[in-house]
């Protein structure tokens, strides 16, 4: 028997869900940090993407043809799956997601550390997360915005402005920085749009995960080889180290999609959506820390203040909502980064 499985039987439920839901917010921070600290290396925004589909796809790939092919064992005559039984999800379903959750939010983030810090990317990304998907959920599922959770938002909203607006006004000075900030925010909307996809329709996390990654396989990739060799997108994989080819697709696409995935779905089990929004509230605080310790980036008052207003916001809208939108859970696998 392998030692992995002679030690998990050994692991307590406890055990397993602290152990999950510190590797959550630890993967969830690191995206954030690894990601800037990317940008001012030698891979593109696009070739990053790439690098976190292919290395998702090397284990989600398999795993979604043998839940196919067991389904479609199970049940002959029946059809199951799409995209060459390779998703789990029918073909309507795994675009819907996959748009949203597999190739917008990853390019959008992506591109929007190539403009803006990462401290800003701690605060906008989670931040404006529970922003979206209420708003979204007040309009696609019906939920009511209770007022507690209308206190919550309201906080948010002024932290983002707190951050946001001081780019903005760098913006008439020629600053780039506003650039990134609305980059970070429409990537926070799409994983948002993902999130009430999934909850809609009652995706389940492992399957809703394959099905994400095996769309963005089956477009980005070709697409993205097109323009390379049409000349239309810059690709700086042929020169890059290929030491760092390998980390971007092993942390992008195994830690950030697979293992925060499976992490954080175990850390819903064990306590629950409610305490597990008032965990991953800590990445906000870490990263944007880690960002200034790590990365030597500047901590400006506004930062401060608006990472103060949307921690609060989100843990006064938690604590105080009985019901609504749930965080993204693996059903809506990652923020990472929020999305990470």
């Amino acid at each position: 028997m392998p030692a992995v499985a002679r030690l998990l039987p050994r692991l307590s439920a406890r055990q397993l869900g602290i152990g999950s839901a510190v590797v959550t917010v630890l993967v969830w921070t690191a995206f954030i940090l690894v990601a800037r600290a990317s940008a001012a290396r030698s891979l593109t925004p696009f070739d990053l993407a790439l690098a976190r589909i292919c290395g998702a796809s090397v284990v989600l790939v398999p795993w979604g043809a043998w839940l196919v092919a067991r389904e479609r064992r199970r049940h002959p005559g029946r059809p199951a799956g799409s995209l060459f039984g390779l998703s789990p999800l029918t073909l309507r379903v795994t675009a819907l997601a996959g748009v949203f959750g597999g190739l917008l939010y990853a390019l959008l983030a992506y591109c929007g550390f190539f403009y803006a810090p990462a401290s800003h990317a701690s605060v906008l990304m989670p931040g404006s997360l529970p922003l979206w998907t209420t708003l979204l959920a007040a309009v696609v599922l019906r939920d009511r915005i209770t007022p507690a959770r209308a206190t919550g938002l309201a906080l948010i909203v002024a932290g983002d402005l707190l951050v946001g607006g001081r780019s903005l006004l760098h913006a008439f000075e020629g600053g780039d920085v506003w650039k990134g900030d609305l980059l970070f925010m429409s990537a926070a909307f799409c994983w948002a749009c993902y999130s009430v996809t999934a909850r809609r329709h009652a995706l389940d996390a492992v399957r809703a995960t394959i099905a994400v990654t095996v769309f963005a396989l089956v477009t980005y990739v070709p697409v993205y080889t097109l323009l390379v060799a049409g000349g239309w997108v810059v690709s700086r994989l042929g020169s890059a180290p290929g030491g760092e080819i390998v980390f971007q697709m092993v942390f992008q696409g195994l830690g950030s999609v697979v293992i925060s995935g499976i992490t954080f779905t175990r850390m819903i089990q064990y306590f629950g959506p409610v305490r597990s929004t008032m965990i991953t509230a800590l990445v906000p605080g870490l990263s944007a820390f880690g960002a200034v310790l790590l990365l030597d980036e500047p901590m400006h008052w506004t930062l401060l203040a608006g990472l103060v207003l949307v921690t609060g916001g989100i843990l006064f809208g938690v604590r105080r909502a009985t019901g609504g939108v749930p965080p993204p859970s693996a059903a809506t696998p990652l923020p990472r980064g929020c999305d990470a």
